[in-house]
């Protein structure tokens, strides 16, 4: 049975173009530009070379860092993934490391660290970027010596861990502002993977359309096996700017709501439906953007104002840096001195704006 109704064509067929490289088991996609990344993918893994994935939130990094484990020699071993950015700059250096009894308050007992639990295979260390320039100080140690010291111990630990790193960042652009260690980049950056954000492959919407209403029907116990054709189109219009990831949440969402077989228009967001994409756009592409985008968020503001408002930059800018610190505090799993650090600010000056703008933290 296909995935469009009568009303629609069949978009299961002649997904791969003659000659592509075929998908790695597990990943989704048939486009030229994920074939580049399944060559590289299969090319690297045979090797113990440090892999640096580079893309944007939503692209499936550790999708790849997973495959580039699952091909290697090392697929015997433990695949080991830790989120960087979600822990506070000690958490973290334990987490990696381990600590010994009474290193710090709290520390009750000896614990093993990702990177020992990673010997003999691979550690994946998603948002590297985040880590602080202490923090690279020890990880470019395991890279070159592979050795390190647990927190508060003296007795030095040498592993067998291969290291695959992503960033959602321009790290050498974080060098040049003094935020990322060079040396740490050239070493992490031996064989880098760029993964293409989803508008530069939209040829593989289809399928990954069709793969998500396969699994969402599954656990929700429901049978949407159609799209409507005006739905693939809005679909394959959208910019994207969450990826892979906004485009599953959306499909999800669908086959919750549907109440038939098929993945109707109707069921997709408003910003789908329409073909709004000027933040999209905006969110997605570079710099110039984001001055584009700059520009939108004061014209709308001047547009909200009395004509006769002087209160122009608290209802402009405030705003815009109550949003930055609540995301950035978010990201920083509101850690304070982390967050300071991530907006170039005293811990002082972030607390004294927390009150002001009542935000909890």
């Amino acid at each position: 049975m296909g995935l469009y109704s009568e009303t629609t064509s069949n978009y299961t067929q002649d997904y791969a173009p003659l000659g592509s490289e075929p998908p790695i088991p597990g990943l989704i996609g048939s486009s030229k530009a994920m074939g580049d990344v399944y060559r590289l993918t299969r090319k690297v893994a045979q090797t113990n070379a440090s892999v640096l994935l580079l893309g944007e939130t939503g692209t499936g990094k550790e999708m790849i860092a997973s495959s580039v484990h699952r091909l290697s020699q090392r697929a015997s071993g433990p695949f080991v993934k830790v989120n960087c950015g979600a822990l506070s700059e000690s958490l973290l250096e334990s987490e990696l490391f381990g600590h010994v009894r009474g290193a710090f308050t709290g520390a009750i007992g000896n614990r093993t660290g990702r990177f020992e639990a990673a010997h003999g295979g691979s550690i994946f260390l998603d948002e590297i970027n985040s880590t602080s320039l202490h923090l690279q100080v020890k990880l470019l140690r395991v890279l070159q010596e592979r050795e390190f010291e647990r927190v508060g111990d003296t007795a030095t630990i040498r592993v067998d861990t291969r290291v695959i790193a992503a960033s959602n960042r321009h790290l050498l652009e974080e060098v040049g502002e003094g935020k990322f260690r060079e040396d740490l980049y050239w070493r992490l950056n031996v064989v880098p993977i760029r993964i293409p954000p989803l508008r530069e492959r939209r040829e593989d919407i289809p399928e990954l359309v069709a793969h998500f209403l396969n699994v969402y029907s599954e656990v929700n116990d429901r049978h949407v096996v159609h799209i409507q054709r005006e739905a693939m189109e809005a679909l394959q219009d959208h910019n994207w700017p969450g990826n892979v990831r906004e485009l599953q949440n959306y499909v999800e969402r669908a086959v919750v709501l549907a109440e038939g077989d098929e993945l109707a228009l109707e069921l997709l967001p408003p910003e789908i439906r329409s073909g709004d994409n000027r933040s999209a756009m905006s969110l997605g592409r570079g710099v110039a953007d984001f001055d584009t985008l700059a520009f939108e968020v004061v014209q709308q503001g001047l547009q909200d104002a009395d004509p006769e408002s002087e209160d122009l930059h608290s209802r402009v800018v405030n705003r815009v840096e109550k949003e930055l610190i609540v995301q950035v505090m978010s990201s920083c799993a509101n850690v304070q001195t982390k967050a300071a650090s991530r907006l170039g600010i005293n811990r002082n000056t972030l607390h004294k704006k927390l009150k002001e703008y009542e935000i909890e933290s």
